[in-house]
């Protein structure tokens, strides 16, 4: 394929500064250079007419509406010359190879490449495996050992309740002799009758053994399909599993010392689906290939969101977790002079928890913005350590409940175990109220209302949620608007159950408000904070039953 993925800039850059560091994929704000190449390459997309995809954006198109995501690279050529790459994730418009774009680090599409030789010799076992399964011989073996099998108990069964009635009157004869004949008639009689039981003993063991020859002839018949289908199989997962690691053997990447690293390598042999199909992997590899510098990147979301991930348009948005991390952070980016990962420091760190409302059995806090509730997995620092230390003669498990870390608000501790256990009952049976303020990134549709969407973790992208019917755990939310102010909306969040994530889900999904909370950097976009926060909790105390209501108000 001819060499047409590098572009310089239409747009003017002039005066732009170049970054210091290249963008960590997982949490980033767009550089202005990734802004540009982005937008260059929505307006591609928007009056494209080289392929036809239906992204949803218009109702003419036909189709299932697929969204797609999107990545751009800004990189420098070996003359100095900025410019930048594309890229998609997957396929687009069912083909790997677009001009203009990168093409897939390795195309399992490619009709003389083995993958798809060897693919058509697995689809030669598939179609004889079906045609076996399906033959009129198989399904007619099938059918005869079923009924020899259903006749021989029926036989059988009705010999043996031959065999039970036929004793029954023998013993009622054997009963009325005892008092009618003499004791030599009487041994006559008794060998008559046990005669006539051994004849039928004798009887059911030779239909017995009829009936086992009938259906062990039905069923060699049966086994010679079933192991012709068995070593059929055997053979297709041994040819499936040999072109599986020849992929994972095939399918390599370069760093920028041009070293390679297969996905085998990476994954230990057991990559995800789809590994190494996204944008991130596909612009790296070009640039290192093509001896181009990268500068910047960034990725971004183009058409209609799917129906159980918050996706909106042109949202940009940062590499996947479970494909991608493990390709770029122990391999591709390697030499690259990096953005520090945010993730390895403390936010919480210069930061203080207020105590709202303290007695002899609780203490009340208000949690700030980007604090642990408890210690994660790289972060000790949280509220836990904090009032562990506050509270060295607490017992208990201390913390009753829990905020995400971006959310700010109020927050029950327990002083000792007892109380920690009515709190919990109470949580349990859902009669704690908790109100949350929050100011949406746009205007709803509805000014109060229920959202109800079941929610699950997405495998692939942790901590994200995803909305899913089949396997998501039931989450209603109750909210109605306070207010709206220069395309903000805001509202009362009174969350009915508490999943993570929840109040963010509900608020960006499509079928929830479709209006993500402003600053949430997983749903929506970033900004200085998430602007949500736990403002109201009532709940009954735990030494005396009253009600107790405590607020604190929002600081946005």
């Amino acid at each position: 394929m001819k060499e047409t993925a590098f572009q310089t800039f239409k747009k003017p850059i002039a005066g732009i500064p170049i970054p210091e560091k290249f963008t960590f994929p997982f949490y980033y704000t767009p550089h202005p250079l990734s802004k540009i190449a982005a937008e260059e390459l929505q307006d591609y997309l928007s009056l494209q007419k080289e392929f036809q995809h239906n992204f949803g954006l218009n109702p003419n198109e036909r189709g299932p509406a697929i969204g797609k995501m999107f990545g751009v690279l800004v990189c420098q050529n070996n003359e100095g010359v900025l410019g930048y790459l594309w890229a998609f994730s997957g396929k687009l418009a069912d083909a790997n190879h677009h001009q203009r774009f990168v093409p897939p680090v390795f195309d399992m599409l490619t009709e003389t490449g083995f993958f798809k030789l060897e693919e058509e010799v697995l689809n030669q076992y598939n179609r004889e495996i079906e045609q076996l399964e399906h033959s009129a011989a198989y399904l007619q073996a099938l059918e005869n050992k079923e009924n020899v099998t259903l006749d021989a108990e029926k036989d059988l069964e009705k010999q043996k309740k031959r065999i039970r009635k036929l004793k029954k009157e023998r013993d009622l004869k054997r009963a009325e002799a005892n008092t009618a004949l003499n004791q030599t008639d009487l041994d006559t009689l008794e060998t008559q009758l046990s005669e006539e039981s051994k004849k039928e003993s004798i009887l059911l063991k030779k239909m017995t053994k009829y009936w086992k020859f009938q259906i062990e002839a039905a069923s060699k018949t049966l086994d010679a399909f079933r192991l012709h289908i068995k070593d059929l199989k055997e053979k297709r997962k041994k040819k499936s599993a040999a072109l599986q690691q020849k992929l994972f053997d095939n399918y390599k990447f370069l760093n920028q010392q041009g070293t390679l690293k297969s996905i085998g390598e990476i994954f230990d042999d057991n990559p995800p689906a789809g590994a190494g199909e996204c944008a991130a992997p596909k612009l790296l590899h070009y640039a290192f290939k093509h001896g181009l510098k990268p500068i910047a990147m960034a990725e971004f979301w183009w058409g209609e969101s799917p129906k159980s991930e918050v996706r909106k348009h042109k949202q940009f948005y940062p590499a996947c977790k479970s494909k991608c991390e493990p390709i770029l952070m122990t391999h591709m980016l390697d030499g690259l002079n990096l953005e520090a990962n945010p993730f390895h420091s403390n936010p919480a760190k210069g930061k203080d928890l207020k105590i709202v409302f303290e007695d002899a059995s609780i203490v009340v806090i208000n949690k700030p913005a980007e604090f642990l509730t408890v210690p994660g997995k790289l972060l000790y620092d949280s509220v836990y350590t904090r009032v562990k230390a506050l509270y060295p003669k607490a017992t208990g498990p201390l913390i009753v409940h829990r905020l995400d870390m971006s959310t700010s608000g109020l927050l029950l501790i327990a002083k000792d175990e007892e109380t920690y256990k009515n709190l919990q009952k109470q949580f349990i049976k859902r009669t704690v109220e908790k109100r949350y303020v929050a100011l949406l990134d746009g205007i709803p549709e509805q000014t109060e209302g229920l959202i109800d969407l079941p929610l699950r973790v997405d495998l692939d992208d942790r901590p994200r949620q995803l909305v899913c019917y089949e396997h998501g755990k039931n989450a209603q939310t109750r909210w109605e608007v306070l207010s709206t102010n220069n395309n903000q909306t805001r509202v009362y969040f009174y969350p009915i159950t508490g999943r993570t994530h929840q109040l963010r889900v509900h608020a960006a999904h499509q079928l929830g408000l479709n209006t993500p909370i402003v600053g949430d950097d997983l749903y929506g976009s970033k900004a200085n904070r998430l602007h949500l926060h736990a403002e109201s909790i009532t709940f009954s105390h735990p030494q005396t039953g009253l009600l107790f209501t405590i607020t604190e108000e929002a600081p946005f």
